[in-house]
């Protein structure tokens, strides 16, 4: 555990979201309000907002590597927030680098954002693989996990991941935390009706790993987490004429 003194360091390998709703900035916003100290490896820069991506660039896997080797190599890394990654060679970079790491690695295999738009092609997807076995924790979303080969996709590659239900229909959410060798945990709260969910699941892995990089163990990290997120989704400002931002200002 580190100095109760210090914040935990927190490094967020993802792309930027414009709109300030997702992405790096989300992740920013989350590790700051609980008390962690926000470093980030930016892997692309979006045009988007809460109607939609409009353009993507992904930077060099050079810079990405020098960034998080920027990160490591002065200010230190306690935990790492894996989102967006823009092209397979910069998840191998990624890959590389982490595997050095003695560190908690929370990895949220973006492939679709909140809007529909297509953020992972087919060999970026197919190079989370390194990323997966890395992770203390992969968080896919509904259609996430369909796209990795669902429930028996992950069993036989034995990672331990949180299945998340907000993407199912129905007026009760259902979060799954499956970990190889124990019993299912789940997690059911009533749907908070709202259309500003622009980064939630950015913000949930966030806050894990900044939970774990406290040296919270894994359950009770995704329990704290899980409050964050749905605090953050009812304090929504309203902005945005589609999926908007969440509130993550105003939780305390």
């Amino acid at each position: 555990m580190i100095s109760p003194a210090k914040p935990p360091r927190i490094l967020s390998i993802a792309g930027s979201d414009s709109s300030g709703g997702a992405g790096i900035q989300a992740d920013i916003k989350t590790i700051t309000m609980l008390g962690g100290f926000a470093m980030t490896a930016i892997t692309a820069i979006t045009a988007q907002n809460s109607l939609g991506v409009t353009g993507v660039e992904a930077l060099s896997p050079e810079m990405v590597g020098a960034q998080i080797d920027a990160c490591v190599s002065d200010i230190g890394v306690d935990a790492v927030k894996i989102g967006m990654l823009g092209s397979a060679a910069i998840a191998h970079v990624v890959a590389d680098r982490l595997k050095a790491l003695d560190v908690p690695v929370v990895f949220d295999p973006v492939m679709i954002s909140t809007s529909g738009s297509v953020l992972a092609d087919a060999a970026t997807v197919a190079a989370f693989e390194r990323l997966m076995k890395l992770a203390a924790l992969t968080t896919p979303n509904v259609p996430e996990l369909v796209a990795l080969g669902g429930a028996e996709a992950m069993a036989a590659r034995g990672v331990t991941y949180l299945a998340k239900g907000g993407d199912a229909p129905g007026d009760i959410v259902h979060d799954r935390l499956i970990r190889p060798g124990h019993e299912t945990l789940a997690w059911s709260a009533p749907r908070i009706e709202t259309p500003h969910t622009h980064g939630t699941g950015c913000t949930l892995s966030s806050a894990i790993a900044t939970e774990l990089g406290r040296g919270i163990s894994l359950v009770p990290a995704i329990e704290n987490s899980r409050a964050f997120v749905r605090a953050a989704l009812q304090a929504a400002p309203g902005f945005g004429a589609g999926h908007g931002p969440m509130g993550h200002q105003a939780v305390r």
